[in-house]
């Protein structure tokens, strides 16, 4: 399968946060996700932080690519996990709107042995509301993603490790062929295409492509994965024209060796699963999805329900409705009367804060409408008024800020508001009592 993949270059991440597994819920306690050669290799110039974000989507939706339409995760969850602060929606926005710009682009053999091409948007769409991150994949897309055949298996703990998005593109299109022990050579421009580098003419150089990208990608991915690569270079006359990575796995990060199921099969609950007749999938499907603690409360309330005429469908409608959830008691009136006072004190501050609002806004309409008629005025008097107009105003500024600014908007110069309006009051008095249309 041919692909085209891009990163980008350093990002500062501050201090590596862990996350805890029990603040995660369903698929995302798994520490590795599948992925597909088709999702690896993408053509657009993804940020280090939009490349762990497309991890983090397709960990999260793997389980369900062939069978929902649409996903989601809490937005909070997603920025903790990629490395966002939980707060910086609008990132998340410009990393989502990346995504859904970014191409897939796959050449390979169908099952009938004939070639075949094809092209989608990483994401076919993504939107936030009310604190959750919906998304979809193109169906072709998510077939060729969730194709258990070809895949790499990303480790998300290796992932945080990254800062570089140079290094992580790497080790995503290194990792997949730690069994063999080389990538095969790369012509040198396909290499700087699944760096991301293509279109720059200063990496056109090898000797600056070498330099800065190369050599920092491999040092960090043997310094924080659980690879060693090495690259080779093959030449015609002086000039590079391949490149392969030798590829063995890190014995310095044993730790991070990937599980991909056997953990969960060892697990209490999960055999308890198998031992009333649930299937393996389905078993570690309920474990990812609802976590360990909520099935083995389920397990218990049929447990206790004596005997049952099939314990697999009973125990499926149990995890569906919350079968035996505590039912809350009814609340007592000093808590009645609380949040009835917290209720009142939010709307009396969302009606202020709107208040609020609403004066800004009509400030700011105030303030467009005056730019608007001195500029209107202004453009009324011949070249000369307008000339020493503007030279008498650039005498009153003080700052070399707030000249700047005059310098290059004129009288539309919003720093210098304040005093423009008093400067055209004293030069046309009564100026701005005029009836405005």
């Amino acid at each position: 399968m041919a692909q085209k993949i891009a990163g980008r270059s350093r990002e500062p991440q501050g201090n590596l946060v862990e996350i805890p597994r029990e603040a995660l819920t369903g698929a995302l306690r798994r520490e590795s996700v599948k992925k597909n050669v088709a999702a690896i290799h993408v053509s657009g110039k993804l940020t280090l932080l939009q490349r762990k974000l497309s991890n983090v989507l397709l960990l999260n939706a793997y389980d369900h690519l062939m069978t929902r339409p649409k996903h989601s995760i809490d937005a909070r969850t997603l920025c903790l996990m990629v490395g966002y602060n939980s707060n910086d929606m609008e990132t998340l926005k410009a990393s989502l709107r990346s995504l859904a710009e970014t191409v897939a682009e796959w050449d390979m053999l169908d099952q009938k042995g004939g070639q075949e091409w094809g092209v989608s948007s990483l994401l076919s769409y993504a939107k936030l509301a009310g604190g959750i991150c919906e998304y979809a994949y193109s169906p072709a897309l998510a077939e060729k993603l969730h194709d258990p055949k070809v895949f790499a298996l990303i480790n998300l703990n290796i992932q945080r490790r990254f800062t570089s998005g140079h290094a992580l593109a790497l080790y995503e299109n290194c990792f997949r062929f730690v069994r063999t022990g080389s990538t095969g050579w790369w012509p040198i421009e396909i290499f700087r295409r699944l760096m991301g580098v293509d279109d720059s003419a200063y990496y056109e150089n090898f000797k600056q492509l070498n330099a800065k990208i190369i050599k920092p990608a491999v040092a960090e991915v043997n310094r924080s994965s659980n690879i060693l690569v090495t690259p080779e270079f093959r030449k015609m006359g002086r000039a590079v024209t391949d490149i392969r990575f030798l590829i063995k796995e890190n014995p310095q990060l044993a730790m991070f060796e990937i599980d991909d199921g056997e953990a969960m099969r060892s697990s209490r609950v999960y055999q308890r699963l198998i031992a009333v007749g649930v299937g393996d999938r389905l078993a570690r499907q309920w474990i990812a999805e609802h976590g360990e603690t909520y099935v083995a409360e389920k397990l218990d309330y049929v447990a206790g329900q004596g005997k049952v005429t099939s314990t697999v469908r009973y125990l499926s409608a149990a995890l569906r409705d919350d079968y035996g959830a505590p039912v809350a008691p009814d609340p007592s009136p000093e808590a009645v009367e609380a949040l009835a006072r917290r209720k009142a004190a939010e709307a009396a501050q969302a009606k202020a804060e709107a208040e609020r609002e609403a004066a800004i806004a009509a400030e700011r309409r105030e303030r467009a409408e005056r730019m608007a008629l001195v500029r209107a005025v202004a453009e009324s008097r011949n070249p000369t008024q307008r000339d020493a107009d503007r030279r008498l105003f650039l005498r009153r500024l003080e700052g070399e800020l707030e000249r700047e600014d005059f310098a290059r908007l004129g009288w539309a110069s919003a720093l210098n508001a304040r005093a423009i309006f008093g400067f055209w009051e004293e030069l046309v008095p009564g100026i701005f009592d005029r009836p405005q249309a």
